[in-house]
């Protein structure tokens, strides 16, 4: 399972890595085109807006798989363990009930994209609207693994404020060596 996870996330990032270096080479030669020789690809705007539009999709599933996302904890971070795992599970089911939403929707709008193509491409619409079908997806998943963690006892108290300061995923990312003495702060 851990193989999968990784492969995923692997796979996940090489779609970010890859969506934004094309998008910015495909721009900054747009750019360079019309600036010096007033011509330019109108491929590329459709093109670089695909790409963005697969970069933020994915890249909110990774955000949510890593607790990235935005949020207010003042108030489930006084609550006892009780009240967490409330909100907790109340903001997964409301969670989920937007992704089924957004799901839902992705999917007709895909159905309606396979007739159309977009105008400079002639890349059908549905891999336009694919990307909402894939973030609700992904983001359904990470939901549910963090719902049955909850259920099963195994997130600790800190997991069940769902909110992180940028700091503390730093700090998880590369942890800091604890036997080194601290820096002396100069003060004037």
């Amino acid at each position: 399972m851990k193989s999968i996870e990784k492969f995923l996330q692997r796979a996940m990032n090489a779609v970010i890595v890859t969506s934004l270096a094309l998008m910015v080479g495909m721009v900054f030669c747009n750019v360079v085109l019309r600036f010096a020789f007033n011509s330019g690809f109108t491929l590329t705007e459709e093109l670089s807006r695909l790409m963005f539009l697969w970069l933020i999709f994915v890249g909110s599933v990774v955000a949510m798989k890593e607790g990235s996302h935005l949020g207010v904890d003042s108030l489930v971070a006084k609550l006892p363990r009780a009240g967490k795992v409330f909100c907790v599970l109340a903001g997964n089911v409301l969670m989920l009930w937007v992704c089924w939403l957004f799901f839902v929707g992705s999917w007709r709008q895909t159905v309606v994209g396979l007739g159309t193509d977009m105008p400079a491409s002639g890349i059908s619409m549905a891999y336009h609207y694919a990307t909402g079908l894939v973030m609700s997806v992904g983001v359904a998943v990470c939901v549910l693994v963090n719902t049955w963690r909850v259920l099963t006892g195994r997130a600790r108290d800190e997991e069940l404020v769902q909110v992180r300061d940028s700091e503390d995923a730093e700090r998880e990312r590369s942890p800091v060596d604890d036997a080194a003495p601290p820096v002396a702060e100069n003060h004037r």
